[in-house]
């Protein structure tokens, strides 16, 4: 099975959920105050447990899950979404950077969701590489700050763009070899989008009622 798993935020509690793209099946939800490290393992243990075989993970990369991931399932291909890295590195570049790195930095994100092929990735890759030793002075600046006596990076935002990258670059792109993952995790997000507008519906529900009403409506979407 190819899992995809993603929580969304409600003004009350945290939902985690665990599907499989191919019918997009809810295997597993948990109720939570937010994504937190013991709370993912023991899920993930408990599918392991259920015997369901999982070939890949996709994920946003959030830091509790991947560690929780690594230590439930060390083997597994994890593959990373792409369009949560292209959106986060979009918001913190801005529309309209000022900086040719910055504008630069950008183009290449508007690109990574055309990596469809393996030659793709080489030029893609290639692209960011040669960015980084075009920018590298650039990119590592520090500022001094007399009043904590201390240094920071002076163009944080767009060091946070890069590094997001590259952290992620082992994992993103597992996909070209098997179609069959799911590079993206849009389908758990508009699963979560639709459950929400039907929520609306019913404003007026206790946080008892709300958490009833999302577990019977996963439960019917399981049965179509």
């Amino acid at each position: 099975m190819h899992l995809r798993m993603d929580a969304t935020y409600f003004s009350q509690f945290c939902l985690v959920a665990y599907q499989d793209d191919y019918d997009g099946y809810t295997q597993l939800i948990r109720f939570s105050d937010g994504e937190h490290y013991s709370e993912i393992k023991e899920d993930l243990d408990n599918l392991i447990r259920l015997g369901i075989q999982l070939e890949s993970i996709t994920t946003d990369g959030h830091k509790s899950i991947l560690k929780a991931i690594k230590k439930s399932l060390p083997d597994i291909i994890i593959q990373r979404c792409l369009v949560h890295i292209q959106r986060m590195c979009l918001l913190w570049l801005t529309r309209y950077p000022k900086h040719i790195a910055g504008q630069e930095l950008r183009r290449i994100v508007l690109m990574l969701l055309k990596v469809k092929t393996e030659n793709d990735r080489l030029f893609w890759t290639r692209d960011i590489e040669q960015w980084y030793k075009t920018h590298k002075s650039y990119i590592n600046e520090k500022t001094y700050n007399p009043q904590t006596g201390k240094y920071w990076y002076t163009h944080k935002l767009l060091r946070r763009s890069y590094q997001t990258i590259k952290r992620a670059l082992p994992n993103m792109f597992h996909y070209l070899k098997n179609p069959n993952i799911p590079h993206t995790t849009n389908g758990i997000e508009g699963f979560f989008s639709h459950l929400k507008n039907h929520l609306d519906l019913h404003r007026g529900l206790t946080i008892k009622n709300r958490i009833n009403f999302i577990k019977w409506y996963i439960h019917f979407s399981n049965q179509k």
